[in-house]
């Protein structure tokens, strides 16, 4: 396809685990056709909501905290090129998240661009065997070929990133790898070869729950955004399906610490996403398995109706059979992954 010109570690280990494994790679395929329309329409990117608007920080662990910091962006470096095509360039990269350095890939199509960019938060995947870019490998490609910049980012903790800072108990909820995800939107808004004004994010399991917080945190950042086979919405969820089982003296520790959610509930939905998807300003297309051993199908349609609740211009595809791992129905998925895409990112 022609190039698009313009027209939490603890808990994040813990918790997520078993919830973010990849699919090995599918052929990549250079056409795409345009998945069935969407029930919502192309609008201009939105501003950010003013601070005055904003819920109260009632702990510094959490999204309203989140919602108040700054994200001014940096500059992406090159640190080595591998696995470049016919269709893109490939790159292993490096970009700043505050005080910390992420590593992640960078797939440039070839071309001048300027093209929209879509950056992608991955899975859980233990941090002792987890590479730069792994996750998301048939995503990377596909959307690649199809004209988009893909930045990917690792995370903190993750391949050659910073370790996570000791002591954070907001990586522990995963609000560092939604500041991850944030600053590497903000960065690589800043490429000369990517249309600023034409961004995205697409996350998977726990990368999905990343990208919730990123739009709730940061209502003006992107225009779109894609969530695969993801967690709940409410962090409580996610506690009782991986951290309960596995272990429980973390989340004791926790409880001790914040409180459990019977006594303390303020705490636990500052963490959870679907407390404030009345911010949400951008259309949100998802997709699931009914047959998904990892993240219940359940989570994903409690979550369209309490986005649906709140205004928000949202589609859920369900696949019928399909496992967390998306392989029949895949190339169906990104299909209309790529069609949801071209049309707000237009």
């Amino acid at each position: 396809m022609a190039p698009k010109a313009i027209p939490a570690l603890a808990i994040s280990a813990v918790l997520f685990a078993g919830c973010g494994g990849e699919p090995a790679a599918a052929p990549p395929s250079r056409t795409a056709t345009p998945g069935t329309p969407e029930s919502t329409s192309a609008t201009p990117a939105p501003s950010p909501s003013p601070s005055e608007t904003l819920p109260p920080v009632t702990d510094k662990v959490s999204l309203p905290q989140l919602m108040r910091e700054d994200f001014p962006g940096g500059e992406v470096k090159v640190l080595r090129e591998s696995g470049s095509t016919d269709a893109y360039r490939r790159f292993e990269v490096s970009y700043p998240s505050g005080r910390l350095t992420i590593t992640g890939v960078l797939f440039r199509p070839r071309g001048a661009g300027p093209f929209p960019g879509v950056v992608f938060a991955h899975g859980h995947i233990d941090t002792d065997i987890y590479v730069t870019g792994q996750g998301l490998r048939r995503e990377q490609d596909r959307l690649a070929r199809e004209g988009y910049v893909v930045l990917h980012t690792d995370y903190r903790g993750h391949a050659g990133s910073s370790p996570v800072p000791e002591g954070t108990e907001e990586d522990e909820s995963r609000l560092g790898y939604t500041r991850d995800t944030i600053n590497a939107v903000q960065a690589m808004k800043r490429l000369p070869y990517v249309d600023p004004d034409r961004t995205a994010l697409l996350g998977r399991s726990m990368g999905g729950g990343v990208v919730m917080n990123a739009l709730v945190a940061q209502p003006g950042l992107v225009r779109a955004g894609v969530a695969y086979a993801s967690v709940s919405s409410d962090i409580v969820d996610n506690i009782n399906r991986w951290a309960v089982p596995s272990r429980p003296d973390e989340v004791a520790r926790l409880y001790r610490q914040y409180g459990d959610p019977e006594t303390e509930p303020e705490f636990w939905d500052g963490l959870s996403a679907r407390t404030y998807f009345d911010r949400i300003e951008v259309p949100l297309q998802m997709h699931h398995g009914t047959n998904d051993e990892s993240c219940p199908i359940r989570w994903a349609y409690t979550t369209r109706d309490l986005l649906e609740s709140a205004g928000v211009r949202q589609r859920l595809w369900v696949y019928p059979g399909e496992q967390h791992a998306f392989g029949p129905q895949w190339d169906l998925s990104i299909r209309r992954v790529i069609g949801f895409l071209d049309r707000h990112l237009a």
